[in-house]
């Protein structure tokens, strides 16, 4: 119940920012769609609503933003400098690097974070051990702890605050 109740002012919080309109009109509308939504959805997103409400996570996920900027900045610049070079230095390959997130929704964002960043992509998760498969243009290591420690510990020590 928690969690739906967390997910209809979600929604509802959602419709207002979308729609930038505070009628009545539109408010009536607005809640009759988040509403339907949480009667269809309520339970489903939000395991441990509790989350919602602390604002260090927002802090967290504020601090996030230009952590992975800088990560996704390094990236195009190595990727462009691969490109361009003449002798094109590339060593793609697959690497097996562990996670110590165990939320769904973490490991997801950290999957999707590594894939957004230039030269990389997860294509693959195991989350009941906690290993994603990363294929790199540049594989730097093929030691498990080492390519954790390049590929994924930027990104989870701030995204272990925000989802766990």
């Amino acid at each position: 119940m928690k969690s739906k109740i967390v997910f209809f002012i979600m929604a509802l919080v959602m419709w207002s920012l979308l729609s930038w309109d505070l009628s009545l009109q539109n408010i009536l509308i607005g809640l009759l769609v988040s509403l339907t939504l949480t009667w269809i959805l309520g339970g489903m997103f939000s395991k441990g609503p509790d989350k919602f409400i602390q604002v260090s996570r927002y802090l967290w996920f504020l601090y996030y933003i230009p952590v992975f900027g800088w990560e996704m900045l390094k990236a195009n610049l190595d990727v462009a400098y691969r490109v361009l070079h003449p002798d094109m230095p590339i060593n793609p390959g697959i690497v097996k690097v562990k996670t110590k997130l165990k939320s769904e929704t973490g490991i997801t964002f950290l999957a999707n974070s590594i894939t957004l960043k230039p030269g990389t992509i997860t294509i693959d998760c195991d989350p009941v051990n906690g290993y994603l498969y990363v294929h790199c243009i540049n594989v730097k290591s093929q030691d498990v702890d080492e390519a954790t420690k390049i590929i994924v510990e930027k990104f989870e020590k701030i995204l272990t605050h925000i989802f766990e």
